[in-house]
């Protein structure tokens, strides 16, 4: 019988013959690194149900998720009926009968025909027939995250012993990754609270408090029209306008912040072309786009996003903080690196505010810059204007 052969030394350690429990644990090892690959949580649960399905031969295939208290089932995602044919099913499964038992149980159940077990409660209306079944619960560190529910054998009557270890490895696996899709999810939730928080102090120390003094002003101005100053309060009026105008401006920078990325439909070229065209008209900068000839060409697609986010990022801050009324972007390469160079001429800083300044989006960009094996770099002088330079290795 041929097979593969390690040695160490000349010394074969194992055989390993393509018998189908082998070719079955390949496949097993293979959708383990792709259902680790997921992050949504969705997505994970969806490719946790084909895989079952796949690796057991099964016709149908289910993976049931408990609600908080674990007596029953408050998802259900399937594989193997399409969806008018779910549709016409009468109610989703809620965790009675056979799911029931695996639910509150927590064993596997392996069964030649299911209607005839003792548990069986039936099927609802429109439901297709079923036979065989194979039920394998998914825990992580003592707590029960799904079930995995498998029925009619393709090629036989009923699951065999090998389908259940393959199964039951499937779901030692697929507590890991949905662990850490729900991590993942509730990472992103947190940075969407702690962005909301950032939101509201920015908006209660800018522009809250901006219009609260242009009502104080306007307050002033009707005082001193009460008092037949028609000329302080022309003056005053004047200043509260500029005030307004001024909030206007930020109120648009918050507006092209708060907008998402969109850059799927784009090159990189018509991305950041978009991006400045909106930026201008919301702030009402003169804003320059200007990309040597070639570069476009040394940047992979996987640094588009990157140097998208960067450039959406640093014209944020500078509509948010700088005064400028110019602003220029800037795509060139040298011998060796990409340069993404955005250059305002505003009020520039003092080195020691820097930090508190761009926030958490200095981190960001740091953050983007780490992942292209890149530097950023914020350069600035009081009256002169700030220079945000993200350089990175060309793909050459």
């Amino acid at each position: 019988m041929t097979g593969l052969i390690s040695y160490n030394n000349g010394v074969p350690l194992m055989e390993i013959a393509p018998d189908p429990t082998n070719r079955k644990l390949l496949a097993l090892d293979a959708a383990v690194l792709a259902i680790s690959g997921d992050l949504s949580l969705a997505d994970t649960l969806a490719r946790i149900v084909k895989t079952a399905a796949d690796l057991a031969d099964a016709q149908y295939a289910a993976l049931g998720v408990p609600n908080d208290t674990g007596e029953f089932l408050a998802e259900f995602i399937t594989t193997g009926i399409d969806e008018a044919d779910a549709v016409r099913i009468s109610h989703r499964p809620r965790g009675h009968g056979i799911l029931g038992l695996v639910l509150r149980d927590g064993q596997t159940l392996r069964l030649r025909d299911l209607r005839d077990h003792t548990h069986s409660v039936g099927f609802p209306a429109n439901h297709p027939a079923m036979s065989s079944f194979l039920g394998v619960p998914i825990a992580r560190k003592g707590r029960r995250l799904g079930n995995l529910y498998l029925t009619n054998k393709r090629s036989d009557d009923e699951f065999s012993a090998e389908d259940q270890l393959i199964i039951e490895l499937l779901a030692a696996h697929a507590g890991v990754a949905i662990e850490n899709a729900r991590l993942y999810e509730a990472v992103q939730t947190l940075s969407v609270v702690e962005e909301r928080q950032r939101i509201g102090m920015d908006l209660h120390d800018g522009v809250i408090q901006s219009i609260y003094a242009v009502g104080l002003t306007l307050e002033y101005v009707k005082a001193q029209l009460g008092d037949g100053d028609v000329s302080g309060a022309a003056d005053r009026l004047d200043t509260a306008l500029d005030a307004l105008n001024g909030t206007i401006r930020d109120i648009r920078a918050y507006i092209l912040d708060l907008r998402p990325p969109r850059l799927e439909n784009d090159d990189l070229s018509g991305a950041l072309q978009r991006l400045l065209a909106e930026f201008k008209a919301n702030t009402l900068m003169q804003a320059d786009l200007r990309i040597e000839l070639g570069t476009l060409d040394l940047i992979d697609r996987s640094a588009t996003q990157v140097l998208f986010h960067v450039a959406q990022e640093a014209l944020s801050n500078a509509a948010k903080h700088s005064r400028a009324s110019r602003v220029e972007l800037r795509l060139v390469k040298d011998d060796r690196y990409i340069h993404l160079v955005i250059r305002d001429n505003g009020r520039g800083f003092v080195l020691e505010e820097t930090a508190q300044r761009f926030g958490h989006g200095l981190r960001n960009m740091r953050d983007r810059a780490a992942a292209l094996a890149g530097h950023l770099s914020i350069e600035g002088r009081l009256g002169e204007g700030t220079e945000v330079k993200l350089s990175f290795p060309r793909k050459d």
